[in-house]
């Protein structure tokens, strides 16, 4: 059973992990993702430290922020 507490900790969650997605995206060439985990809450991980996202991840990616970055000079 969810309970309010619950639902709170997992906006808590949402949240800081958009934020820490948003800020490393504005200094990155990778996407960063923000990934729904049953005992995490969500976290924000970064593309760049896989050469493809695993598809166990892949699947649990709620909200991708863009890298900011180019590198087409």
């Amino acid at each position: 059973m969810t309970t309010l507490g619950n639902l709170e900790s997992n906006s808590n969650s949402y949240f800081e992990a958009l934020a820490t997605a948003e800020r490393r995206a504005l200094h990155s060439f990778f996407d960063q993702h923000v990934v729904e985990d049953d005992d995490l809450g969500y976290f924000a991980l970064d593309e760049g430290d896989y050469n493809a996202l695993p598809a166990h991840l892949a699947s649990r990616v709620v909200h991708t922020v863009h890298g900011g970055m180019l590198d087409e000079f």
